[in-house]
């Protein structure tokens, strides 16, 4: 028996002076990169390393829905100490696979990159 799709999630992007400056609404696939559904709805966020955890470009807080994703594993960890701005509701977008009723997502002010790539 096939099982039933899940359930999109409601991804809300918390204005960005920059990046987001009305802030967003969208739903995104369950299982989705957190870094991929922002991009693909207008929000450049930078990805330096390609979403492969390895530069800390595409750090984000998540400021709700955290408890229904997977924990950062060690890598996403040590990539994090590398992050502006960090705090304990930090990720790695690219890390980050949505699931759950709702995610509400903050872009911190500036990357570690000190000029953004075009």
């Amino acid at each position: 028996m096939a099982k039933a799709p899940k359930a999109p999630t409601t991804v809300k992007v918390l204005p960005h002076p920059q990046l987001c400056p009305e802030g967003a609404e969208f739903e995104a696939p369950s299982g989705r990169k957190l870094v991929d559904a922002m991009l693909e709805h207008g929000i450049a966020i930078e990805h330096a390393c390609e979403k492969v955890c390895a530069c800390a470009t595409c750090h984000v807080h998540l400021r709700e829905g955290a408890d229904f994703v997977a924990a950062a594993d060690d890598d996403e960890e040590d990539q994090l100490d590398d992050a502006w701005g960090l705090d304990a509701q930090s990720r790695l977008s690219c890390c980050v696979r949505v699931r759950g009723p709702g995610l509400v997502v903050e872009l911190p002010r500036y990357s570690k990159n000190h000029a953004r790539e075009r």
